[in-house]
């Protein structure tokens, strides 16, 4: 009777330690976890913030910070509790965006030639034109809400 006691109280404590070792990976993987998303949002709101200061800088053409900056919007926005919407948050982004997403970029852009190039350039800079003053707006909209958050 007192070897299956002791058997018994061997197994529970043997099984007590492997659930309490599992326990604590859990939580250290959570931590990290938790630590590897800060790092990315931190990297995200500076890369949002810096993109915009070259815009507003005219270092960084609309067309090209817009870009950019959408898609580092929508990566941001995928990790937040709370989604914004930010095609009402920042219209003019979201336009210009809207209109020149699918113009092709770099090696794309070299299968094409003089003249189609020159055309697209022509419809990339009408619509910068066009929303010039909301990317403006938008532009400093977005530094004050990501400087706050880059700090």
């Amino acid at each position: 009777m007192y070897i299956i006691i002791t058997l018994a109280v061997v197994i529970i404590a043997g099984l007590s330690y492997y659930a309490g070792t599992l326990i604590w990976q859990v939580k250290q993987q959570k931590k990290t976890a938790a630590a590897e998303k800060t790092k990315r949002l931190s990297y995200i709101t500076d890369s949002i913030f810096h993109i915009a200061k070259a815009m507003q800088a005219e270092q960084c053409e609309p067309s090209e910070g817009v870009l950019r900056i959408w898609v580092l919007l929508e990566h941001y926005n995928n990790d937040q509790p709370e989604p914004k919407y930010y095609q009402e948050v920042y219209p003019g982004y979201w336009s210009l965006y809207s209109e020149i997403k699918d113009m092709p970029t770099h090696d794309a852009r070299k299968k094409f030639n003089k003249k189609e190039i020159l055309k697209l350039d022509l419809e990339r800079m009408e619509a910068e034109q066009k929303y010039a003053e909301q990317i403006v707006v938008d532009t400093n909209h977005l530094l004050t809400e990501f400087d706050i958050k880059s700090n």
